[in-house]
């Protein structure tokens, strides 16, 4: 899997990459200062008391123990320096956690998984008071599920990614079974059915969308991709002779080959020069290296400056890697894609909820509609099951794959 969000070079501060340091700004209040991280400010913002210093671009927090806990419990897994004054006791699983972030870089684990695992078992830990994690069994990971359910109301699929990071906790980096089944309150899956445009729908959406972003947009409704499978794109995954796209690592680590609408390769091409000529000249400033998964860059050094291994779509600018440090240029970041479209459908005053995947659910309606195959769809979409697929039938124009109603025979 591949890393995610990159820090930008240009907000990075004097504290470092990857430190962050808590300290007193008044009586009531105290100050977390880190260099800019998607990822730590998503955890942050689920802090409720939080309060963000636009001009000395720092945030603070009440000086109260829960949520002096809540706080490090979010920061669970990095660097953190702690003003000895405020007498804060740092939690004593320090190695657990660097354990645990270990593992799932030898495992592969993407970025993303790294940050939510490391940020559910820290809230876990501080949930317990900082107890030692040997100690604590299924017992303590029962009342902790249940939590989450019943006192913040958390969907199941967080809960159940709090759960698969607790898992891991115990059976890999402690090496411990839970020595019973876990009986918590579960957090009740609703059954919801996608949002899907119709066809005319899509398009003013699309043509809404800036300029710079809409072939990407395209990408996402013609070849029916997720968001992040459009940003990670490889040169190389284009193929324009056999006409179609290959899928990496995707969802399950699976590769998978899915369409490659002909009215998009004139445009792919002319925005695969621009972005070769922005490679050509980070290669003369001494950059132009990309990351590479797995162990490739060590088993291929030279790899990484390959046009092929550039990404498709690059970002404006240059990025520090969290996770090696290395200055190079990553993919467009999620958000941007994700903001620019939920401007589209305001630009045209839709009343439905839209977002990047909205896209991939009107591929899949769409071709259902025009008579396709569901197992066909199925294979395009890359689900395991084809009983996910058929989710579609039920928003589809026509539902049930164009059967008649007794009354209209």
């Amino acid at each position: 899997m591949e890393g995610a969000s990159l820090r930008k070079d240009k907000r990075v501060s004097t504290i470092g990459v990857g430190m962050v340091q808590i300290s007193p700004l008044s009586p009531e209040r105290i100050k977390v200062t880190f260099s800019y991280d998607p990822e730590i400010v998503a955890r942050i913002k689920n802090i409720k008391e939080r309060k963000w210093h636009a001009g000395e671009r720092f945030w603070s927090f009440p000086s109260s123990k829960p949520v002096i806990d809540e706080v490090i419990s979010a920061l669970s897994g990095e660097d953190i320096k702690i003003d000895p004054s405020l007498g804060i006791t740092f939690p004593d699983n320090k190695q657990v956690l660097d354990k645990v972030r270990k593992l799932i870089r030898m495992k592969h684990y993407s970025i993303r998984t790294e940050g939510s695992y490391l940020y559910w078992i820290g809230r876990y830990l501080v949930f317990h008071g900082n107890r030692d994690a040997r100690t604590m069994a299924a017992p303590e990971v029962e009342s902790f599920l249940s939590y989450l359910a019943l006192n913040l109301k958390v969907s199941a699929s967080t809960q159940n990614v709090a759960f698969n990071a607790l898992l891991f906790l115990y059976r890999d980096a402690l090496g411990k079974e839970l020595g019973e089944p876990i009986k918590a309150v579960r957090a009740k899956k609703p059954q919801r059915l996608p949002t899907v445009l119709t066809k005319e729908e899509t398009l003013k959406v699309i043509k809404a969308v800036k300029t710079e972003h809409q072939l990407m947009v395209k990408l996402v409704y013609g070849c029916g991709l997720r968001l992040m499978e459009c940003l990670r794109l490889r040169v190389k995954d284009i193929d324009f002779g056999q006409n179609h796209i290959l899928v990496r690592d995707a969802k399950g680590m699976k590769d998978r080959a899915t369409l490659f609408p002909e009215n998009l390769q004139g445009p792919l091409r002319e925005h695969l020069a621009r972005v070769k000529l922005i490679h050509r000249e980070d290669l003369a400033k001494g950059y132009g290296r990309v990351y590479l998964p797995y162990a490739l860059e060590r088993k291929y050094p030279a790899a990484s400056k390959e046009w092929g291994w550039q990404y498709v779509f690059p970002a404006r600018g240059l990025s520090i890697d969290p996770r090696s440090g290395k200055k190079r240029r990553h993919h467009v970041g999620e958000a941007v894609l994700q903001s620019t479209v939920r401007a589209a459908a305001r630009l045209i005053e839709l009343d439905k909820p839209v977002n990047v995947h909205t896209f991939r659910h009107c591929f899949a309606t769409h071709l259902l509609e025009a008579g396709y195959d569901i197992r066909t769809v199925q294979e395009l979409l890359g689900h395991k099951d084809v009983s996910t697929t058929m989710i579609y039938t039920h928003v589809m124009n026509k539902p049930g794959l164009y059967v008649k109603s007794p009354l209209d025979t």
